[in-house]
């Protein structure tokens, strides 16, 4: 070997460690968010402080109570396909980032080739042997690499927040659906009542007008409203058939072979601290995947700045090549290079320039739709915890008027037995309080809807523990 090659080698060695103090970093110092210091609803009685101890966590559901809630949701992050494509992605981001720190290292090849060729003019054939190996490598002088590298893992860590936003926004729509399902159930039995109270209503004005003392019109009047109660029975089928579809369809089964018999309960409203502001940034997950996204474009502005350096190869091949393969190993056949390479782009016409501009500007975008993110954020915790507030006085006041219409019914079929008032009066009572009890029911069920819309609005946590409360991610993904 020449002996210069060593010093060389040393030289470009120190080359290299001394141009990588010059390594580019992210550009962009780190986004900050000024939150406030409370939510503006979350006032008066409407959480008690003492409920904070004794509100679960982990699986948010179990807010609920209710068994078979908790199975479907189990069921949820094993075997919904939507859950299971994002996975996936998400593992398409660690491997991409394997695949940037692949470029930290060298890479090695080896080949081995044969022919035999007839050579013009003399006609002579001959054979041809050779075997080689060759390696190269890019020292990472300008933290190229090294920016890629961060970048794919921001960008992995925004695949697995996003992960976690499916699942959290997967269960939060089972738990809606379920919910309205049993209170679609309540209404069916509701409605059964119904027609078995108008059936015994008709029954009594069929037997009075025999007696003569209620008149046809009477029996028409009490038919009609028979027949309007068997028919809203029958389209609450409909609604029902479709929730327990959709239910079947987000635990990953089909709706054939998938059925949820009433249960004849209803869930409890629960009441859910909602924390304090800050704590929305460690706990939703699609917060902290646009925060991820932020880093990942952060770290590409540096990316596009290494452009600019010039980029240093160091090769080296060896090998041997004889006519024959008896010699294919002597000494005479043996050949080898060795050398760096440097490499620089003089003019683009303003390629990297623009490339520069353009990271700059995703940046800026990541940064906007960031903080656009935290906005919204606390937009949706403010209106679902105005919304149980409100909703909450609501359903006292619709009480009293369901009471009411139950007095006023009560009072109307007493006057119309006694025969001092008409059975119209008896319809319109009966009319008020089913509306009423329906009312009551519906109110339920945007209770329930506000309460599963404050726990994913804050991201499936409350209280004053910081972690997040999704319940357990998929198999795949808990391993890692």
């Amino acid at each position: 070997m020449n002996p210069t090659v060593p010093s060389r080698l040393l030289f470009a060695a120190s080359l290299a460690l001394l141009l990588a103090a010059c390594a580019a970093n992210p550009p962009e110092p780190a986004v900050t968010i000024a939150l406030p210091a409370s939510y503006a609803q979350a006032q008066g009685d409407w959480a008690p402080a003492q409920a904070l101890a004794a509100t679960p966590r982990g699986a948010w559901w179990s807010v609920f109570d209710d068994p078979v809630l908790a199975s479907l949701e189990n069921q949820v992050a094993q075997h919904n396909q939507s859950l299971a494509a994002q996975l996936a992605a998400y593992e398409q981001a660690q491997a991409a980032v394997a695949q940037a720190q692949a470029a930290y290292y060298p890479a090695v090849t080896a080949g081995a080739a044969a022919s035999r060729a007839r050579t013009a003019g003399s006609g002579a054939v001959g054979n041809s042997l050779s075997v080689s190996l060759g390696a190269s490598w890019e020292p990472d002088l300008w933290g190229r690499v090294r920016l890629q590298v961060q970048a794919g893992q921001a960008t992995a860590a925004a695949s697995a927040a996003t992960l976690a936003n499916t699942q959290l926004s997967l269960q939060a729509t089972l738990a809606s659906s379920y919910l309205q399902l049993r209170t679609v159930d309540a209404q069916i039995r509701l409605a059964r009542d119904t027609v078995a109270a108008y059936e015994r209503a008709l029954q009594l004005t069929e037997n009075r007008y025999k007696a003569g003392v209620d008149t046809a019109a009477d029996v028409a009047q009490a038919r009609t409203q028979l027949l309007q109660a068997q028919t809203s029975l029958t389209d609450l089928g409909v609604t029902r058939a479709q929730l327990q579809n959709a239910i079947a369809v987000l635990v990953g089964q089909a709706p054939a072979t998938f059925t949820l018999p009433d249960t004849g309960a209803l869930p409890a409203v629960p009441d859910i601290p909602a924390g304090i502001p800050a704590q929305l940034l460690q706990r939703r997950p699609d917060l902290a995947a646009a925060q991820a996204q932020v880093a990942a474009a952060n770290a590409q502005i540096g990316v596009a700045q290494t452009a600019w350096f010039p980029n240093l190869t160091l090769s080296a091949q060896g090998g041997s090549q004889a006519g024959r393969l008896a010699g294919l190993f002597s000494a005479p056949s043996l050949f080898w290079s060795l050398g760096p390479q440097l490499a620089a782009t003089l003019f683009d016409g303003g390629l990297r320039r623009a490339q520069v501009e353009s990271s700059k500007a995703a940046y800026r975008q990541t940064v906007a739709t960031y903080r656009q993110s935290v906005l919204t954020a606390l937009q949706q915790v403010e209106n679902n915890l105005a919304a149980q507030r409100i909703l909450a006085q609501e359903a006292q006041q619709q009480a009293a008027v369901v009471q009411a219409a139950e007095v006023s019914l009560r009072l109307a079929q007493n006057q119309y037995k006694a025969g001092t008032a008409p059975y119209l009066n008896v319809i319109t009572a009966q009319t008020t309080l089913t509306s009423a009890r329906n009312a009551q029911l519906t109110l339920l069920n945007r209770r329930y809807a506000a309460s599963v819309a404050l726990i994913q609005a804050l991201g499936g946590g409350w209280g004053e523990d910081d972690r997040p409360a999704i319940g357990p991610l998929p198999g795949a993904l808990a391993a890692r």
